[in-house]
């Protein structure tokens, strides 16, 4: 999973490496554009009919021999059955790439105000990853082969070309997604007005000056709890001055904290999916009302999570 925020030109993105999946599909879109000479042409993300074109046989002399057309009437069916699936594996990539675009916008546009986080997460997510590769970064290769329009094995292996760098992008692309599923930055209640925000303030019991690691989300009480991101839940329980607490890990770093709850609905190890229901609103521990004090931690630091829920503001079901 890549990290969250960026200060250079080679950091990860959470959504994204800085332009490299956007050069990516491009280069692979050209590919796609001029793959098969029969027909398939995708453009941007949209696939033209497969037509070829059948010329009357010219007239010869006598004993001359007819060249066959070079497709059958079932290879012709099967390129046709391929053209459908790549055009509809094509939209549905463009279509997640547009969400994840726009989200990395956002993303960017939060940096500045983040940047003392991205060596934190970097870090960690250099430390986490079980997997290793490398090697020299060269351009991707087109998938045109020439002459495919009258051989149609060439055609099967620009066809087969188009498969697989559909399938490299489908892949990078979901890796992508699960980054984004992670991402803290959903509202953990579906209603509610903000109460204390993060940082100084006078206590509501001393009242005197202290720090708020959090913010303060007032609503009723059983109000349902959700997980501002996807991740493992690594506390449920109570903890002093929180009460009834659950901890959710998001990876790279990141951890929610969501307190005061009248009832807790999960468990300890136990995979959430975003804004999926964890507790119920409560006042337990050091509360005066009924509340969801929620905390966004990286590197085991409280965070403002008010710069998390603005980059996902408006989009109620993220």
């Amino acid at each position: 999973m890549a990290s969250v925020f960026s200060g250079s030109k080679n950091d990860l993105y959470i959504v994204m490496r800085r332009g490299a999946l956007r050069n990516i599909v491009g280069t692979a879109c050209s590919a796609v554009v001029l793959a098969l000479a029969a027909g398939l042409a995708v453009g941007h993300y949209r696939a033209q009919p497969l037509l070829i074109r059948h010329e009357p046989a010219r007239s010869s002399t006598v004993g001359s021999v007819v060249s066959p057309p070079p497709y059958s009437a079932a290879e012709f069916a099967r390129l046709q059955a391929a053209n459908a699936s790549l055009d509809a594996r094509a939209e549905r990539l463009a279509a997640k790439l547009d969400t994840l675009s726009a989200f990395d916008q956002r993303l960017r546009a939060q940096s500045p105000r983040t940047a003392a986080l991205s060596a934190v997460a970097r870090t960690s997510a250099r430390a986490s990853n079980g997997d290793a590769a490398g090697g020299p970064e060269l351009p991707p290769r087109p998938c045109r082969i020439a002459g495919a329009h009258r051989d149609p094995q060439a055609t099967d292996d620009e066809l087969d070309c188009l498969t697989a760098t559909l399938a490299a992008l489908e892949q990078g692309v979901s890796e992508h997604e699960a980054a984004w599923d992670a991402f803290p930055g959903r509202r953990p209640l579906a209603f509610g007005r903000t109460g204390s925000p993060f940082g100084n303030r006078l206590d509501p019991f001393t009242h005197h000056l202290s720090f708020h690691p959090g913010i303060d989300l007032v609503a009723p009480t059983g109000t349902s709890i959700l997980a501002a991101g996807g991740g493992r839940v690594i506390y449920a329980g109570p903890m002093p001055g929180y009460g009834n607490t659950v901890e959710i890990d998001h990876g790279n770093g990141f951890i929610t904290r969501y307190a005061h709850a009248s009832k807790i609905v999960v468990h300890v190890g136990q995979r959430v999916q975003p804004r999926e229901a964890i507790a119920k609103v409560g006042s337990t521990g050091r509360s005066t009302g009924p509340h969801l004090h929620f905390e966004v931690r990286v590197g085991g630091q409280p965070v403002n999570p008010a710069v998390y829920l603005a980059l996902f503001a408006g989009e109620s079901n993220a």
